[in-house]
């Protein structure tokens, strides 16, 4: 009952607005694809391959209805310099080792790892990623292709897309602009960029292909570096898109099954001699935007690409790039989180300058993995500082008696806190207590200082106390104790 019930919501909800917004993704994906196959140095076949594969399959097996997946900026960068050395047979067989490779991060749940990510670094890496696809529309607006006439069908592709939906939202607003725009280019014979001239279109579907390299273990040591690559920015922009559609559709998507259906896609992709790809943030706002939420708008996406190219590639050629153009501002225009900057005024100062460090480094290096982990390393370091600024230390005496009462969070952080606060070489004092009732231990750098501060003050002459340490602290410290195990006398612990 429960699968009919799943299959009838992925699949047969909304049946018209889900074809209509596969079909919006699919005049999309033809121009990105071509372009990301002249990024990786190979024929424009082999990134339209891929875009139906990975699209079709991940919409089968993947664990977020409704996102879109396809070859990619991100993964193309990263093959130049294998297809440029060893052949564009090499890519084929780094992309289904990039499968196997992703099958292995779900069966050891790496998954789990977006739950370090905090909200700071997903702000930046969408805010990253708006610009970083509206800079890849510059080469239409600059140049040769910076016209009139391109300028002006890019503004009316706007006007529509955003004044369509105040008329009706029946049909997606992206795909009455494509439509209209083409018809006005053909129909008027305008001088602008087609989809032709990005690169010549397949004319017959992919087929069952071998990649042709030596099943040897040097092939392995040349292709693993890139899979391995391949696979962690792939499951990193696939796991934060699927983060992202989450918020935007208000629903849950099971981590753990995107990760495997990524591998799933990604090894069959490349038997048809296809590139590796991942999740796509502007063509998942695209589909979200008109309209798709679930599994059926994603299949049709890379069913209707496919026919698109092959069937109607005549057609498809003769689009007008400034069409697409105007789509993909939109895309950038609805991404970018503008409530940021008014977020920058009262957030701490430290979430800022993880969001803006990770929007940094994303641009500079058109790196995902590079700004995704810059923030991330911020923010661990920005948390250990706080969570240091929480300890607290005492200092009393009575006569002959030296008392520390220590609180708070003891790691690796805060540890030299703790030295830095102890009195040592005091002439008048023969005895030291150390309260730790309100303290814990996290490591065992706390255990390490521990045993430092207590065998300097006994090797002073004087003796030591540890009073209060809870259960799960007395057995760190035991377990990793270094010296005398001093603490092993308390017999009962506190809290």
């Amino acid at each position: 009952m429960a699968l009919h019930s799943d299959f009838r919501r992925d699949w047969l909800s909304n049946p018209r607005a889900e074809f209509l917004s596969g079909l919006v993704v699919a005049l999309a994906l033809i121009p990105e694809a071509i372009g990301f196959s002249i990024i990786a140095g190979v024929d424009p076949r082999v990134g339209l391959y891929a875009s139906f594969s990975i699209a079709v399959i991940i919409s089968l097996v993947g664990g977020r209805p409704g996102m879109i997946s396809a070859a990619t900026a991100a993964v193309a960068v990263l093959v130049v310099p294998l297809v440029r050395d060893h052949g564009v047979e090499y890519l084929f067989a780094a992309t289904i080792l990039m499968g196997i490779f992703q099958w292995l991060a779900a069966l050891l749940r790496l998954d789990l790892l977006m739950r370090f990510v905090s909200r700071s670094v997903i702000t930046g890496f969408v805010n990253a990623l708006a610009i970083l696809i509206f800079m890849a529309q510059l080469p239409q607006l600059t140049g040769e292709a910076a016209t009139v006439t391109t300028y002006a069908m890019v503004a009316a592709g706007l006007a529509i897309i955003y004044g369509l939906p105040r008329l009706t939202t029946a049909v997606p607003a992206p795909l009455v602009a494509i439509i209209l725009l083409a018809i006005a280019s053909i129909s008027m014979g305008l001088d602008v960029f087609t989809v032709g001239q990005m690169g010549a279109l397949p004319d017959a579907p992919p087929s069952l292909h071998l990649p042709q390299v030596p099943l040897t273990f040097e092939t392995l040591q040349i292709i693993a570096p890139y899979s391995a690559a391949m696979a962690a920015v792939g499951l990193l922009e696939s796991l934060l898109t699927a983060s992202i559609v989450d918020d935007m559709t208000e629903t849950r998507s099971d981590k753990r099954r995107e990760t495997w259906g990524q591998g799933v896609a990604n090894f069959a992709t490349g038997f048809i001699g296809g590139m590796g790809g991942c999740a796509m943030i502007g063509q998942s706002v695209i589909n979200i935007k008109s309209g798709g939420r679930r599994r059926l708008s994603t299949f049709v996406a890379g069913v209707m690409l496919l026919i698109l190219i092959v069937a109607l590639g005549d057609w498809v050629a003769r689009i007008p790039m400034p069409a697409l153009v105007a789509v993909m501002v939109f895309v950038s225009i609805s991404t970018f989180r503008w409530k940021s900057f008014t977020e920058i005024a009262h957030h701490p100062w430290p979430s800022n300058i993880v969001m803006i460090a990770t929007v940094v480094m994303v641009v500079a290096t058109h790196d995902l993995s590079i700004g995704v982990l810059t923030g991330v390393l911020l923010s661990g370091i920005f948390f250990a500082w706080k969570v240091r600024q929480l300890v607290t230390i005492e200092l009393s005496k009575e006569g002959t008696t030296r008392r520390y009462t220590i609180g708070g969070q003891i790691f690796f952080g805060s540890v030299d806190m703790l030295y830095e606060a102890m009195e040592f070489n005091e002439a008048d004092v023969d005895k030291v207590v150390i309260d730790m009732h309100e303290a814990h231990f996290w490591d065992i750098s706390a255990t390490g200082m521990i045993d430092k501060i207590v065998m300097r003050l006994r090797g002073e002459g004087k003796s030591v106390e540890l009073i209060g340490l809870n259960e799960a602290s007395a057995t760190l410290v035991d377990k990793y104790g270094e010296h005398q195990r001093p603490f092993e006398s308390l017999g009962t612990v506190g809290h």
